[in-house]
């Protein structure tokens, strides 16, 4: 398997894929003929949202001229179809949306176990790249969260990689939730004993040949503290 855990493929709310860090270049190493897609939401139940999603996604990729042989898309109303569809599928898309919600249907469907052995190509897209990890860390985003006593910031994920991301880091780093500072009310306690690797958009994860390559800007949040540790157009091996 080759994954790519992005914040965002592309740039801005365009249908245009971001060439920062070398990220179409290293796709267009890997494509050699029209892919067979599989696009899995992140809220099996947003029909229309993920249409919408999946559309943009598609043009995005066909100005590169990376095609789709076929593009299926697992939602509810595909789940119980949800083996065969993983087995035709050449490249595999994890969309963005709430990472738990997202979560949720992961598990329902058991999609860690059935990608074990999978060798195709997969693209994370901000939750689905977060919801990758072994343990996820989903840090709170709706009204509510931060001060919800029973919501969990840390969730059992796909098990493609250990490392954690934080995702549109030049965005959290203002935010305000709950009266609280995301980041540094909520994520640097939450990164005590831990490992966090916050991306902004334009960089990724990039997994291939057992190997973990960070492309581009990203910040390492541990034991409540941050700092920048990977530049623009620069490649850390974790």
């Amino acid at each position: 398997m080759i994954a790519f855990l992005t914040s965002s493929p592309v740039i801005g709310r365009t249908a245009v894929l971001n060439p920062a860090n070398g990220f179409l270049e290293e796709l267009q190493k890997v494509y050699s003929h029209p892919w067979s897609v599989l696009f899995i939401c992140s809220n099996p139940d947003a029909y229309e949202l993920t249409d919408m999603f999946v559309a943009s996604i598609k043009r995005a990729f066909a100005q590169e001229s990376m095609l789709f042989s076929s593009l299926q898309i697992l939602d509810r109303r595909t789940q119980n179809q949800c083996d065969s569809l993983l087995q035709k599928a050449d490249l595999i898309f994890l969309s963005g949306g709430h990472v738990p919600i997202q979560n949720r249907f992961f598990q329902e469907i058991g999609l860690a176990e059935k990608l074990k052995g999978f060798e195709g190509i997969v693209i994370g897209i901000s939750a689905g790249s977060m919801n990758s990890a072994q343990t996820v860390y989903a840090q709170p985003e709706l009204k509510g969260e931060a001060v919800s006593e029973s919501y969990q910031r840390f969730l059992p994920g796909l098990g493609l990689t250990q490392t954690m991301i934080l995702p549109h880091y030049q965005i959290i780093k203002y935010l305000i939730l709950d009266g609280l500072r995301v980041l540094e009310d909520i994520t640097f306690p939450d990164s005590m004993g831990r490992s966090i690797y916050a991306l902004p958009d334009g960089s990724y994860l990039l997994l291939k040949d057992g190997k973990e390559e960070l492309h581009g800007n990203a910040w390492l949040i541990s034991d409540g503290t941050i700092r920048q540790i990977n530049r623009e157009n620069q490649t850390l091996f974790l």
